[in-house]
């Protein structure tokens, strides 16, 4: 750098991870959702990733200074299948339950997150500083291959609500619905 450039704090790293098993029907929505949402320009900093069911690698790839991580997967709440929720899961693990076990193939969001507490612990990485869910209601999350009707319905919704959470520029508008600060903020 020379003295006639100005120094520029380089844009904040943000995280999206799509987390899911294709092969159960509607959890396959994160991963469905992350691969759509490749097709859209993302601003400088946020990077995509298909996680699946490796929540032990995605628990310590969070631990790689991102400031914000969205995790998107299927999150079962009580609505109407194919609802999207927007969730902060940015709560300290001592209001998530403790003692969960750790099945590689079967790690929800909650999970995930409190391995990340007991990984942080013990390596140099830094936990985000903010962490969302973006969830949408399964109808069908037996085995097999594709989404339902309304969940693949809901995909696009949860790639615009993406888009706007990055604030990245996209000609289409943001989804109907309650701000995102009106949504539910439980975890999945």
């Amino acid at each position: 750098m020379n003295a006639d450039t100005p120094y520029t704090e380089p844009p904040a790293r943000t995280l999206i991870a799509g987390v899911g098993n294709i092969f159960l029907g509607d959890d396959g929505f994160g991963v469905e959702a992350v691969r759509r949402l490749g097709e859209h320009p993302l601003p400088d900093g946020v990077e995509i990733v298909d996680a699946g069911v490796r929540g032990v690698h995605l628990a310590y790839q969070m631990l790689d200074g991102y400031h914000t991580v969205l995790l998107v997967d299927a999150c079962a709440r009580g609505a109407e299948p194919g609802t999207v929720h927007l969730l902060d899961a940015t709560t300290p693990a001592a209001a998530r339950p403790q003692n969960t076990a750790l099945d590689g193939h079967h790690m929800t969001p909650d999970t995930v997150l409190a391995l990340l507490d007991t990984l942080s612990a013990g390596t140099d990485g830094r936990r985000p500083q903010r962490v969302l869910v973006v969830g949408c209601e399964p109808a069908d999350i037996e085995e097999g291959i594709g989404l339902s009707e309304p969940v693949a319905a809901a995909v696009d919704e949860a790639v615009q609500l993406i888009l706007g959470l990055v604030d990245a520029t996209e000609p289409t508008p943001a989804p109907a619905g309650p701000h995102p600060s009106e949504r539910n903020t439980t975890p999945c």
